[in-house]
């Protein structure tokens, strides 16, 4: 069964004054690209959440962000005593030098020498955050499996999109072949025409060149090749959406296999209804081609 590479999941929970907000999703691209923000503080979160990613997806660019946020009453609040002790001591120094100067300072407020940069610590008990990377793996597990489904759902539906324009491209080759059968009587008689045109008005020509010539543009014309090569292609396709491994690579290979058949059919047409047929296939295998863009 075919994934698609887009699928979106979120999710979101609580815990001990804890709260987050999950958001998972991928779009379209060449290779895998896993993209997480989550916070660098719950040790062993990221290469977890890497290595489950890792064993779902196999192409798309992937985003995963958490955002975690505590209630202000929660958590012990302390002041660092070593911080302040540097901030009282350097404040201490720069009045002594400003009273010095004869410069006169305001006085410093609590609220101010509050605001620092390091003077409270907002402690977070180490056996609070492994309950709480254990409860966010395990949503994970749960988040992860939700976007892979979501995955899979679009991919079946890709499949079912897929294999009615894979019948259609089948159905068109098969049409493009019957033609190209009873068109090679009217290239032959073509052929043998222009040959007596050119020999009735023309001397001293040698006619086993020209029969050589004319030989090799009736080659030129055959689309036998074409045909087996595009029936050839319809069977391999329809063995890749058989796959369950990723095949989102060999198929865009093979588009551009079709594409090319196709335009070499309609530039050896020679017949407005096998043009016609050419044309009508790459229709298709463009179409087929959008797609597949998104198979993983």
């Amino acid at each position: 069964m075919l994934k698609s590479m887009t699928g979106f999941a979120s999710a979101t929970g609580a815990l001990d004054g804890w709260s987050w907000t999950w958001e998972l999703r991928s779009v379209n691209g060449k290779g895998l690209d896993l993209r997480l923000r989550v916070p660098d503080w719950i040790d062993g979160l990221e290469i977890g959440l890497r290595k489950a990613l890792s064993a779902v997806t196999a192409r798309g660019n992937v985003t995963l962000s958490l955002r975690i946020t505590r209630e202000e009453t929660s958590g012990t609040i302390q002041v660092n005593d070593s911080v302040l002790r540097g901030i009282l001591d350097a404040m201490t120094e720069i009045e002594t030098q400003a009273m010095d100067a004869g410069l006169s300072l305001a006085p410093s407020k609590a609220s101010d020498i509050v605001a620092m940069r390091g003077v409270l610590d907002n402690t977070i008990v180490e056996q609070e955050t492994e309950k709480l990377a254990k409860t966010l793996f395990m949503q994970a597990d749960e988040l992860i499996a939700s976007f892979d489904a979501m995955r899979r759902s679009e991919g079946a539906a890709l499949e079912k999109v897929l294999s009615i324009q894979l019948f259609e491209i089948q159905t068109l080759t098969k049409s493009a072949g019957e033609i190209a059968k009873t068109r090679t009587a009217d290239v032959a008689a073509s052929l043998q025409k222009n040959l007596g045109l050119i020999l009735d008005n023309t001397d001293n020509l040698d006619e086993g060149r020209i029969g050589q010539e004319l030989a090799l543009l009736a080659v030129k014309a055959d689309v036998t090749e074409e045909i087996d090569r595009l029936n050839a292609h319809v069977v391999a396709t329809q063995a890749l959406l058989d796959e369950t491994a990723p095949v989102g690579r060999k198929m865009d290979f093979l588009m551009q296999e079709f594409n090319r058949e196709a335009n070499t059919l309609c530039s050896k047409a020679q017949n407005a209804e096998l043009t016609r047929e050419g044309l009508a296939l790459k229709v298709f295998i463009d179409q087929m081609r959008e797609q597949v863009q998104n198979v993983e």
